[in-house]
């Protein structure tokens, strides 16, 4: 499985890119608008964030699902057992931020958020005509509006070696929105299936920008943009001493958006949130 790596100032980027993500579900760019800089100095804020004890104050509500979800309450995967081995903090414009954390953090949101329209624009650009027939409405226009497009800040932790047999960082799962902008975590880890069904490292070089389709776009495109199964592995000896932090900006649709005549945008994100665990 080839996942192709891109440069985005290239003339034939979008073409390229687009291909990748309908032959992979995943894509990576290098030379990117997305600042280094401002990517580590998130994680090194953040990751003294969950270090400290002022998290429980931004306990997440299950009605607007912002603020810090627990290890206790993280994700199971669908179809697996075991929760993740994660705690995360869902941020939204409109959402609790912790004062010393927003600026940044709002900062990264208009920035990736930007990058990941114009990016949904090279999907819409490059997607075959009778493809895009079957889209309800155009791919930029289904995010016009929205308030659902979310940034979400995960710490992975230290292992510590009682965790439960067979319980992972975050088990084989596909994301639920449009498209994933994941720019490459302090620590690798993040493994997608192949079409050979055999797990393949992705490209993680530190400045590069990992792209992949969610559930969403694949509803949407009948399966021509395949939402793959990706997950992130454990690490063993030093690596499994330290905590990996990545930052990935889920770009969604708004609530009433068809996506297909199975599902509206709101009643797939429902649906997938009590399969998730963090909704009733």
């Amino acid at each position: 499985m080839q996942v192709q790596v891109v440069d985005y100032r290239a003339p034939d980027a979008a073409e390229k890119f687009t291909r990748s993500l309908h032959e992979t579900g995943f894509g990576v760019l290098t030379h990117h608008p997305i600042r280094q800089a401002l990517v580590e100095k998130i994680y090194a804020d953040w990751l003294a964030f969950f270090n400290g004890d002022g998290k429980d104050a931004y306990a997440f509500s299950k009605d607007t699902q912002d603020g810090w979800f627990s290890t206790e309450i993280s994700e199971t995967a669908k179809g697996s057992q075991q929760k993740d081995i994660k705690e995360y903090f869902h941020i939204y414009p409109w959402g609790r931020i912790p004062p010393q954390l927003k600026e940044d953090a709002l900062t990264y949101y208009r920035e990736a958020n930007a990058l990941a329209e114009e990016l949904l624009g090279w999907v819409e650009q490059y997607t075959p005509p009778d493809i895009a027939a079957k889209y309800r409405e155009p791919l930029s226009n289904m995010i016009a509006g929205s308030t659902k497009t979310l940034l979400r800040v995960l710490r992975y932790p230290p292992l510590t070696g009682l965790e439960p047999a067979g319980s992972l960082r975050a088990a084989a799962h596909g994301d639920i929105n449009l498209l994933t902008i994941l720019p490459a975590a302090n620590e690798p880890g993040l493994q997608v299936l192949g079409k050979d069904q055999q797990w393949h490292d992705v490209p993680c070089d530190f400045g590069t920008l990992t792209i992949n389709i969610g559930d969403m776009l694949q509803e949407a495109s009948e399966g021509y943009y395949p939402s793959t199964q990706h997950r992130v592995v454990n690490p063993t000896g030093e690596g499994a001493k330290k905590s990996r932090v990545s930052l990935p900006l889920f770009l969604h649709p708004r609530d009433d958006v068809v996506l297909s005549d199975r599902y509206t945008a709101d009643a797939y994100l429902n649906e997938r949130l009590r399969e998730l665990g963090v909704k009733t």
